[in-house]
């Protein structure tokens, strides 16, 4: 009995697991990546290979790193499947290109950057990628390859700026990364800002070491462990410059370095101190002298502080802040190199990454928070990368519209406005998107009314309502509830749409504000939900030696108001500072459950809460640390209004800290997660999770929505712009029953089918390589069908034919089980269309896209052709239909339903006219591919008399013989009648006689046209065809009764006959 247990348990657990979702079933069922590509995103990293610059590498922000073999033109991402998105660092090793350094983690410690996982190495140019340690350090920002031995390779890792650790400055290896060993360290809270090789000594290395600390509330650069470091022994020895070099007394702060290619005396360096100012040396870095401290130099530090010499011209300095400054004399004075605003061509500010080549100082890369520019010129004209899709969202939202349309708010790129997919031939350009506000965007919530209007943010709680076709916004951002009070709001503030009334809003500073009149007006509903600590409201003191108070630092704010779509007046709160609250009766009572979150770390920052749209006092709840060195994901669900709480993610479920959640509104067992490294996926409520890995990126997931209409999951990615997964009815009946994956096939429920008009896209129809294209939804029918992919049976050992033909797979209306699919559509009961398709290669989700066809007519030919396929008609009315998918001698069934373009005011009346019209020409159609198939088979059987009897006595059978001739020429020009001569001249040749196919042609052209019914134009187009038809007709019918039948007659007589029996046609 306990065998028969332990037998029972075992094939339990055997159905199980092969009951589980993988990832090799994500076949057909990939995310989109919409775009934008023209709003990019932050560029940290930039290198080429010098003997062809035509490679080029650009590492981004948190947006991998991509490729180009063009000179910039097709970009391709190769980083895709580590373990991080943000890249700090990029080097070639130039004596062998194939051989690729990427430090991960970005170098600007901003608020909102991302985190790396070591350093990574590739030997194919990209192509696959090997970790080489250094994990710990999470951010390396300066890669420099020893040039005579490549073996050598420096790191400079600058290190988290939100934990004091160990695992930072300058790091070596000698084995070509196997091993490496600290050679310059300062303390835990320092780490390399610069680190750059004299081009003629390989052992001579000038290394910043840069002293700063970000919390959550503040930040400060500057310290002791600050400082410019030298080495002549490859990092053996390293000397301090200090004041007595000719340096800044006191302490310092970020440093940028640069060393003159064509003069390596020739040092700058630009300094942060408690006066900011570009030293320079002349002796190699061993003396320095300041030679700027005006406000040309740069003005924040903290995010850019780099400096870069012409490789040619030692006298031409670039600094790379906000703006790109130029200096011809050594240092001393500046001047703008590139306009970004006050112009029509300028180029996005806020620089991070500079490159030149050494050999061309005219040949420049720049990388900012906009993407990527290129200049062959030395400055003087830029092109712009606009197929760089690295933006970076913070938020996702869409409306409603017919296609819909996704919005978000990006970091330092403004709020946008664009399809989901687009009626349109080719993909979602650039041109589709619109900039619907400035500044830094966060949330755009579209107004259910009207989506022309809206809410959109910017940073410190500037909300506006927005009119994105004229641009006419306006501020609607909450006031003080008194002249004493002051308002906090955070850098990406709190806003809630209200579900019960579209006037009504909600918005967060330390308090709740409520509006009842979209923006117009406020009122605080609630007390200070945050911890209101007064130690971390000094961010008017933040930045350290160099002031930076822009509200990043803006702390004890709220981030998060979720009202209930199921319970009115019910509204749940979170906080930068770990408060949680609720409220069900509109804000007059607030009860705090933060205690009630059992392992989550006090002061943890809560980016989301979702509601239930299900049941009453339920929600998700996302939190992270990260800003306090804490990676660990949380994630917790309560079903009582916050008294208790469950937590459904922890750090062995996902690989980084939790940053958004969403619950699928029919099925509450599928749930999607967004973490810093992208995104997962359960089917059961949480208890399990599952990296999506195919077709999606690793990426910060920043939001989640699924759309209500159509059932995509739209997601908003902090590095790689927007995707939608269309359709997730497939993965909500898995997440059901998870049985279906044993099937052998499983139809699923489609969404709704339109009959969409199509157009060609704007500003040009080829735009060729460069041009932006994010991947659009297919056109059609959209079918999603699982399949299982049958292994090979072995082949019988025995030869017996009668055995192996009970071993041949079974027939089932034509389709074989181990090869090919059949669909079937029906109205009612009637079958108006069958298609077969080979069976996919591969176990999972596939998609087919059925255009919306009837079973067509054929088509009039000079042979006679074998068509495996069904030919296609014309479109379907708007109704429901039913399909069934057959695989072998199962058959799924499911309802499909069609609509008509929603944009267009087209009656019923009018789409059945043009249905019935299209009917008749289909049977015109029909009718003449049957004259004209008799025609060729007798023309067929003619050629044959008078080929076998030529072989048989040319002489004997002459006249016989010169029968066939004759009436194979009459049949020629019976045939003409329908589809015309042959034409056998070069070029494109065009008949002048009318024919029926031409007649047919014209009157079906108008006629599929035609959106607002049949006119006197269809109708006098249609009776023409009808009388060539008929003509036509009486033609054949008069030639096979006159002509053919006597040559059949005489040809009968010979002992030989092939003839077939003659019909005679009309159209009725």
């Amino acid at each position: 009995m306990k065998k028969l247990h332990s037998l029972l348990f075992f094939f339990a657990v055997l159905c199980l697991s092969a009951q589980d979702f993988k990832m090799d079933y994500v076949q057909d069922l990939k995310p989109r990546n919409i775009g934008p590509g023209g709003m990019s995103g932050r560029v940290t990293a930039i290198d080429a290979v010098h003997s062809n610059p035509d490679i080029i590498y650009a590492g981004t922000a948190s947006g991998g790193l991509w490729k180009s073999t063009s000179g910039g033109i097709k970009w391709d991402p190769i980083f895709d499947k580590e373990v991080t998105a943000s890249v700090g660092a990029v080097a070639i090793q130039q004596s062998n290109p194939s051989v690729i350094w990427v430090g991960t983690g970005e170098g600007n410690p901003r608020n909102s950057l991302n985190g790396g996982y070591g350093i990574y190495k590739s030997l194919d140019g990209g192509k696959s990628w090997l970790p080489m340690g250094l994990e710990k350090t999470r951010h390396i920002h300066r890669i420099v390859i020893d040039p005579t031995n490549p073996n050598i390779v420096y790191a400079g890792a600058i290190g988290s700026p939100w934990g004091e650790h160990p695992e930072r400055g300058v790091f070596k290896t000698t084995d070509g990364g196997i091993t490496w060993k600290k050679i310059l360290f300062t303390n835990n809270k320092s780490g390399v800002a610069d680190l750059v090789m004299d081009p003629t000594n390989p052992n001579k290395l000038i290394a910043a070491m840069w002293e700063h600390k970000r919390d959550p509330w503040f930040f400060k650069s500057g310290g002791v462990g600050s400082g410019l470091y030298m080495t002549h022994d490859g990092g053996k020895n390293w000397k301090k410059i200090t004041e007595e070099d000719g340096l800044p007394k006191g302490e310092l702060g970020r440093i940028g370095i640069a060393i003159a290619r064509n003069k390596p005396n020739v040092v700058y360096a630009l300094v942060e101190a408690k006066k900011n100012a570009l030293y320079k040396s002349t002796d190699g870095g061993f003396k320095w002298k300041k030679i700027n401290d005006k406000s040309d130099i740069g003005n924040r530090p903290f995010y850019y502080s780099e400096i870069y010499v012409d490789p040619q011209n030692e006298n031409r300095v670039y600094s790379v802040f906000t703006y790109i400054n130029v200096s011809e004399d050594g240092g001393k004075n500046f001047s703008q190199l590139m306009p970004a605003y006050g112009a029509d061509n300028g180029v996005h500010p806020d620089h991070h990454a500079w490159w030149i080549h050494p050999e061309n100082g005219q040949f420049m890369m720049d990388g900012n928070d906009g993407g990527l520019n290129i200049t062959k010129d030395g400055g003087k004209s830029w092109r712009f990368i606009g197929n760089l899709p690295v933006a970076q969202f913070y938020h996702i939202n869409v409306d409603n519209e017919y296609p819909y349309n996704v919005y978000g708010g990006m970091q330092d790129n403004g709020s946008w406005r664009g399809p989901a997919f687009v009626w349109r031939a080719q993909g979602i350009r650039n041109s589709y998107w619109q900039e619907i506000s400035f500044g830094d965007g966060f949330d755009v919530v579209p107004d259910l009314d009207d989506s022309q209007f809206g809410y959109t943010m910017s940073q410190q709680g500037s909300v506006s309502r927005y009119d994105w076709k004229t641009g006419n916004n306006y501020s609607v951002k909450p006031t003080p509830p008194d002249a004493e009070t002051k308002l906090r709001f955070n850098w990406n503030s709190a806003i809630g749409q209200d579900p019960f009334n579209n006037s009504t809003a909600y918005f967060g500073s330390q308090f709740v504000h409520k509006t009842t009149d979209k923006g117009l007006t406020w009122t605080v509903i609630s007390p200070d939900l945050t911890t209101n600590d007064p130690e971390k409201q000094k961010q008017s003191e933040s930045g350290g030696l160099t002031m930076d108070a822009t509200g990043a630092e803006n702390h004890c704010t709220i981030l998060v108001i979720e009202p209930s779509s199921v319970e009115k007046d019910m509204l749940w709160v979170g906080t930068d500072d770990g408060r949680v609250h609720v409220t069900q009766n509109g804000g007059a009572n607030w009860t705090d459950v933060t205690k009630n979150i059992k392992g989550l770390p006090e002061g943890s920052w809560i980016p989301q809460i979702k509601a239930s749209n299900k049941n009453k006092g339920e929600a998700l709840l996302v939190a992270n640390d990260y800003r306090r060195f804490n990676y660990t994901p949380y994630v917790y669900k309560t079903v009582n209004y916050g008294k208790t709480w469950t937590r459904i993610v922890d750090e062995n479920d996902v690989k980084s800290y939790a940053l958004s959640i969403i619950e699928d509104p029919e099925t509450p067992n599928l749930l999607f997660l967004g973490t810093d490294d992208g995104l997962y996926i359960s089917f059961d409520a949480g208890n399990k999770w599952q990296k999506w890995t195919e077709g999606y990126p690793t990426v910060s997931t920043k939001d989640l929505v699924i759309h209500p209409r159509e059932h995509d999951l739209v997601i908003g990615t902090f590095g790689r712009a927007a995707w939608v997964l269309d359709d997730i009815r497939p993965l909500r009946a898995i997440a059901k029953n998870k049985t279906v994956l044993t099937k052998d096939v499983a139809l699923f429920t489609p969404p709704v089918a339109y009959q969409a008009a199509y157009q060609q896209p704007t500003g040009s129809r080829f735009g060729a390589d460069a041009l932006f294209n994010g991947e659009n939804k297919k056109g059609g029918a959209m079918l999603t069908y699982f399949y299982k992919k049958k292994e090979k049976a072995e082949k019988p050992e025995t030869d017996d034919k009668k055995e192996e033909k009970e071993n041949t797979p079974a027939k089932k209306d034509g389709v074989v089980s181990k090869d090919s699919l059949q669909f079937q559509f029906f109205n009612g009961n009637e079958l108006i269309r069958t298609i077969k398709v080979k069976a996919p290669k591969k176990t999972g989700l596939h998609r087919f896209y059925w255009n919306m066809s009837e079973k067509g007519p054929e088509r009039p030919s000079r042979s006679i052709r074998k068509s495996k396929r069904e030919p296609s008609g014309q479109r379907v009315l708007p109704g429901t239909y039913k399909v069934q998918l057959t695989y072998g001698t199962t058959t799924e069934e499911t309802m499909l339903t069609v609509k008509s373009d929603p944009r267009l005011n087209v009656s019923n009346t009018a789409i059945k006219e043009v249905y019935a019209a299209n009917k008749i020409l289909a049977k015109y159609t029909q009718t003449a591919a049957d004259a004209v198939k008799q025609l060729v088979e007798s023309k067929n059987t003619a050629n044959k008399y008078k080929a076998d009897l030529s072989t048989l006595n040319k002489e004997k059978y002459k006249e016989e013989i010169k029968a066939s001739k004759t009436i194979v020429k009459e049949i020629d020009a019976v045939i003409a009648l329908y589809i015309g001569k042959v034409d056998k001249r070069q070029g494109i040749t065009r008949n002048p006689e009318i024919t029926v196919m031409q007649r047919i042609g014209s009157a079906g052209s108008y006629v599929r046209s035609r959106k607002t019914g049949i006119t006197v134009t269809e109708k006098n187009l249609m009776q023409f065809a009808q009388k060539e038809l008929e003509t036509a007709l009486e033609k054949t019918n008069t030639f096979f009764t006159e002509k053919w039948n006597p040559y059949k007659a005489k040809i009968s007589n010979l002992e030989t006959n092939s003839f077939k029996e003659i019909k005679t046609f009309t159209i009725n």
